[in-house]
């Protein structure tokens, strides 16, 4: 393990794998099987499991724990103090460590702050996930969730702004910050390269999950 620096205070179980230029805070563990990208941040106080799959660009704030069976994809943010799960009905008396569930964030995806993800599920690309929300089901790419248990209350760019979009159907939008276009088809979102939009925010045409 070479490239990345780790506070003093760190705990780095021998066989981890931590990328280039990746930031370890105070009172972090890294448990031996996890794998983690280049480029990432792991705040104070934050746990990171065994099969634990961590890309690169990736952010997780403080008191956060990562439990075995999640990944987080590339560019992915957990805000603080937000909550994973891996076992989908817990007793303290009752080992379930082989029901553990698989929790997949893909790319971009924002986790907001105190917000709970319960197992099981799917956070789509470019997601966002408000403060305080708790998700129980697989969440669309671009979508903007909020509430508990969470509810899907719009759409958002890759930027982090609100796309003037309907919840269903199909639409247009762009991007207010960078102009990017978005199109709905479907109840699937694709960002649109084109001429008028900043390109350092856009992507080829994709659907969110692939």
């Amino acid at each position: 393990m070479n490239g990345f620096t780790a506070d003093s205070t760190a705990i780095i179980d021998s066989g981890a794998v931590v990328g280039d230029n990746t930031r370890i805070w105070q009172w972090v563990h890294v448990c031996a099987q996890a794998r983690i990208g280049s480029d990432c941040s792991l705040g104070q106080n934050v746990f990171i499991g065994n099969r634990v799959v961590i890309g690169n660009n990736v952010k997780i704030q403080n008191n956060v724990s990562v439990y075995d069976n999640v990944t987080l994809e590339d560019d992915v943010f957990c805000g603080p103090s937000m909550v994973f799960t891996n076992v989908y009905n817990p007793r303290s008396h009752v080992s379930r460590k082989h029901e553990y569930r698989d929790t997949l964030v893909r790319r971009g995806a924002t986790l907001g702050a105190n917000c709970t993800i319960v197992c099981g599920v799917t956070i789509g690309e470019y997601a966002f996930v408000a403060a305080g929300a708790v998700v129980n089901r697989d969440v669309p790419g671009y979508a903007l969730m909020a509430g508990v248990p969470a509810r899907q209350i719009g759409w958002i760019s890759q930027h982090g702004e609100r796309l003037d979009l309907p919840l269903s159907g199909e639409g247009e939008a762009r991007c207010p910050a960078t102009a990017v276009r978005y199109l709905l088809r479907d109840g699937q979102v694709l960002s649109v390269r084109d001429d008028h939009g900043d390109p350092e925010g856009a992507s080829e045409a994709r659907q969110p999950g692939h």
